[in-house]
């Protein structure tokens, strides 16, 4: 059962597995397009099932090698759960599952270590990320409050309610035609918009979305420190593995001169 577990966890069967998903991911993308309307339907049709029997296969092997221990990892239950969707028949009120055929190839970032990392990083930064979340939805609500006080008198369609502001600040917040779209049309009625404009797009664009990317950033060196630490480990002990081996042996060795010295005595 380890040869076998070594098996699915080798880097030719991950690397085949990577390649099968690239391949499905291109073929669930031809599927949008004329070939599927024409004679290539039925093998882009009869491809992608083939790779779902392989995946399920894939997933039905890595249960064997695991046991146990095949839903402690999360990467798995994520292959498990994407596998599965596929399976389920896509007629009727379930054909909007067809679509999420595409999910297979998220599996990318199960099986690629490089990809897990990120994810991981992520993951580890949503904790620090609702504070930061949270103070900025308190500053949006602030400077909505405001700007629907300010300007929607003569601007009603982006600062008319809370809503229409906090949607416009938050297309301001973007940089997406913030200037000539909406501040300068604003600033023709009232000359002095600037000193709200100015002073919220500092404290959402330049600093608060810069600590999203701070915490994420340190989040992310964490996880990558964490997985070096558990690479040292594992080589340290594969090292103090070797040298017991070897005191082992070398002790064996001596055993056996000793014998030997006794031997060519006695005779």
């Amino acid at each position: 059962m380890k040869k076998f577990e070594k098996l699915v966890e080798s880097k030719g069967f991950e690397a085949t597995i990577i390649v099968l998903i690239l391949i499905n991911a291109i073929t669930l993308g031809l599927e949008t397009t004329r070939l599927a309307q024409g004679p290539w339907e039925a093998v882009l049709t009869a491809t992608d099932r083939a790779l779902l029997l392989v995946f399920t296969a894939e997933l039905l092997a890595r249960a064997v090698a695991f046991r146990s221990r095949f839903l402690h990892d999360p990467w798995r239950i994520f292959d498990l759960i994407v596998v599965t969707l596929a399976w389920i028949p896509a007629t009727g009120g379930l054909s909007v599952l067809r679509a999420l055929r595409i999910l297979r190839v998220l599996r990318l970032v199960s099986v690629v270590p490089s990809l897990r990392r990120v994810v991981g990083g992520l993951v580890a930064a949503l904790p620090g990320m609702g504070s930061i979340v949270a103070l900025l939805g308190l500053v949006f609500y602030v400077f909505s409050v405001m700007a629907t006080k300010l300007f929607s008198e003569q601007f009603p369609d982006w600062f008319g309610s809370i809503g229409a502001s906090a949607y416009s600040l938050f297309q301001i917040m973007t940089l997406e035609s913030w200037s000539m779209g909406i501040v300068r049309p604003v600033m023709e009625v009232y000359s002095f918009a600037w000193l709200f404009f100015i002073p919220f797009i500092v404290c959402t664009t330049f600093t608060v979305l810069n600590l999203f990317i701070g915490i994420i950033v340190s989040a992310m060196q964490a996880e990558h420190e964490e997985t070096a630490a558990k690479d040292r480990a594992e080589l340290h002990n594969d090292q103090a593995a070797i040298i017991a081996e070897l005191a082992r042996l070398r002790q064996q060795i001596g055993d056996l001169q000793t014998i030997l010295a006794r031997d060519n005595a006695g005779r």
